[in-house]
């Protein structure tokens, strides 16, 4: 595979913008994405408000290969997602008929107008479920909506995914410097320039000694050049330990 293939995420909710509900989705979905070859480009977060929800997933779909958003599918009245992306998409939105029949064998005579938000599914979108998921999200098009709940999110991420298109994944390898960021970011600068078809960042910790580290993390879809950049790294950071 040659293909780069593209995603970002759109998570919508309030409660993360006031920081009260801390977000766990986003490490994880860019971690699965990369381990199946699609490129993570951009993350954004939006509040409970349609025409911020429209205007971003619009913006976001049309330039990368998959959209993938995070809550607001749940049942109370601040749960607008499903209702936001059939007007992105200018489709109506209805109670899916397989969900509410699923959802009256759950609840019976406890079936009520909250928890029938949850089956209403934009016309033409693919459902996201299986037996342990009983509220589903959706895919319609390029844009896959999940659950916010970081366990449902990632039982929705494990069935849609073998149904994403992939491309030449990205490879990577990391060496600890034994140095800070500011000695070597000089010559990391110059290795970069060398071998441009590597990304070659630098990361700054504390180490178990409570000194500043660098961990040096070299990146590329070729295992070559990611080899010849990395032995350059590795060669630099032995001179600059004989110096010292």
């Amino acid at each position: 595979m040659t293909e780069i293939v593209t995603a970002s995420i759109l998570v919508i909710g309030d409660e993360i913008l006031s920081g009260r509900t801390k977000d766990k989705n986003i490490g994880y979905i860019a971690e699965y994405l990369t381990n199946i070859g699609i490129d993570l480009k951009e993350v954004r977060v939006v509040s409970d408000d349609e025409a911020d929800i429209v205007a971003a997933l619009n913006a976001l779909r049309k330039r990368y290969d998959y959209v993938f958003t995070t809550g607001g599918i749940g049942p109370t009245h601040d749960d607008i997602t499903a209702d936001s992306v059939a007007k992105a998409f200018g489709v109506n939105i209805d109670h899916h008929p397989e969900v509410v029949a699923r959802f009256q064998e759950r609840f019976g005579a406890d079936l009520n107008e909250a928890r029938l938000r949850m089956a209403r599914i934009p016309d033409g979108a693919d459902l996201i479920q299986s037996a342990t998921i009983l509220a589903p999200g959706f895919k319609i098009e390029n844009v896959i909506v999940m659950a916010g709940v970081p366990s449902i999110m990632q039982a929705m991420m494990d069935i849609v995914a073998p149904k994403l298109k992939s491309g030449l994944r990205m490879l990577s390898d990391t060496v600890k410097a034994n140095a800070r960021e500011g000695d070597v970011g000089g010559p990391l600068r110059e290795i970069a320039a060398a071998h441009p078809d590597t990304i070659i960042g630098s990361y700054p910790f504390m180490d178990e000694n409570g000194k500043p580290n660098t961990n040096l993390v070299v990146r590329s879809r070729d295992q070559a050049k990611l080899d010849a950049a990395m032995d350059a790294v590795k060669e630099m950071l032995a001179a600059l330990a004989a110096t010292k």
